[in-house]
């Protein structure tokens, strides 16, 4: 089985096209070819198929080998993927996902190149996120996780972007103990589907810091989907414009959040890193 291994600000995936449908056990496949020490190493696996609605269809695998509903940076990297081995070089695409179909454009050249995603209307409302929690929105809640006895309260505001995030104010993104935390945020009651958990420490209305705990990978290097609910978040909060430059771990992403359509759009790089041939 030939794959491409790519990555969007180091949030790497495992790309196999060809297949008309998703394998019946493309969940451990996925566990299998994600791990880094016996397998080729990755985030998630992810199909390219065919679609009856859009240019392709993108189905993604987490690394646990639970299938997620979205990805930001997965998307990229299919777009850029489809574009350059089967599209023709047409750099306005359509990608169906688990989340609905989603637009794409190609922009700039070589290795100034850009992915520019219309990642959709954010979900705001709780039992559609889905969060359990009273009221229809979830805007600076409150959780409780105990971790080996340490209690910690976190004031957290949900929101879907085809996938749940929660997403958490601290004073130091960059330093905070994630790996300690995240994975309590993640598994907590409030959400039956789990959930991504995204930090941030705001710079200014403009400019933000972002980790994130994804639901069902743990840490990693980026998150699109969650830089989009991050900026719509701090947006309802009332602590950030629409326009801002998301920092994660693996570089910046640029999220706008339309006013005029209510539609979040996420610009950021996608690079290929190698080919290979899958033998087990």
């Amino acid at each position: 089985m030939k794959f491409t291994k790519m990555h969007g600000l180091g949030n790497d995936f495992v790309i196999i096209a060809g297949e008309t449908r998703l394998p019946v056990e493309a969940g451990k496949l996925a566990r299998n070819i994600c791990d880094r020490h016996t397998g080729i190493g990755a985030d998630g696996l992810v199909y390219i198929l065919p679609s009856a609605i859009a240019d392709f269809r993108m189905r993604i695998l987490n690394a646990d080998g639970s299938e997620a509903e979205q990805c930001g940076n997965a998307v990229r990297c299919v777009a850029l993927y489809y574009y350059e081995r089967i599209s023709g070089a047409r750099q306005a695409l359509t990608v169906e996902t688990q989340a609905g179909v989603q637009r794409v454009w190609l922009e700039g050249d070589g290795m100034d190149r850009l992915v520019r995603v219309d990642m959709g209307r954010p979900v705001l409302a709780s039992k559609d996120i889905p969060a359990a929690v009273e009221g229809e929105t979830v805007v600076d809640r409150t959780l409780q996780v105990n971790n080996r006895g340490e209690e910690r309260a976190y004031t957290f505001t949900a929101v879907s972007m085809g996938n749940p995030h929660a997403v958490i104010e601290v004073e130091d993104a960059r330093g905070y103990p994630l790996e300690q935390w995240g994975p309590l945020v993640e598994t907590h009651p409030y959400f039956p589907n789990k959930t991504n958990v995204e930090f941030i420490t705001i710079r200014s209305r403009d400019e933000m810091d972002m980790r994130v705990w994804e639901r069902g990978v743990g840490q990693t290097m980026a998150c699109g989907t969650g830089a989009c609910a991050a900026l719509v978040a701090s947006v309802l909060r009332g602590r950030a414009d629409r326009r801002a430059l998301v920092h994660l771990k693996g570089g910046d992403l640029l999220i706008e959040w339309n006013e005029e359509d209510g539609r979040v759009y996420m610009t950021g790089p996608a690079v290929t890193v190698f080919e290979g041939e899958w033998n087990r």
